[in-house]
């Protein structure tokens, strides 16, 4: 059949792209830790530690939520001091959310669950295969349809 490795792939992703696997991963990495961080609040906190200090509309475009769906989220961050609101210095009317030293503590946590649990699922694995799926897949999502830009 044509397409077969696209099919497979496909259907991995397809996985991997549901809301409920999602929620799962974000259950995982955030159980336990500070109570203003869960599977709600996850994806916001993720976000700004990528973008760095951004607008609740640039970071709403970046998760795919509505501004106020993430300034919601925010403000419950906010309120657990991992967030804060800062001054734009581009634009004296508006406000950047940033990261807090709690925030990135907390960020650096669940990076490290993360790569935690990924290592534990490939356990099982020979080492060599466990290495080359890392490159392969890093080179897939860097350098494919999943990279917009």
């Amino acid at each position: 059949m044509p397409n077969d490795v696209g099919h497979e792939i496909a259907d991995a992703l397809a996985v991997v792209l549901r809301r409920s696997s999602r929620t799962h991963l974000y259950e995982l990495l955030t159980s336990g830790l500070d109570g203003a961080l869960d599977a709600v609040t996850y994806p916001v906190l993720s976000a700004l530690a990528r973008t760095g200090p951004c607008s609740a509309a640039r970071l709403a475009e970046e998760i795919g939520l509505d501004r106020s769906g993430v300034t919601r989220r925010a403000s419950r961050l906010e309120e657990g001091g991992l967030l804060r609101r800062v001054p734009d210095p581009d634009d004296g009317r508006a406000t950047l959310l940033t990261l807090t030293d709690a925030g990135e503590r907390v960020i650096r946590t669940t990076r490290e669950r993360l790569a935690a649990h990924i290592e534990a699922s490939l356990a099982d694995w020979p080492a060599d295969e466990a290495r080359a799926f890392a490159r392969g897949f890093h080179r897939f999502v860097t350098g494919s349809l999943l990279r917009p830009e």
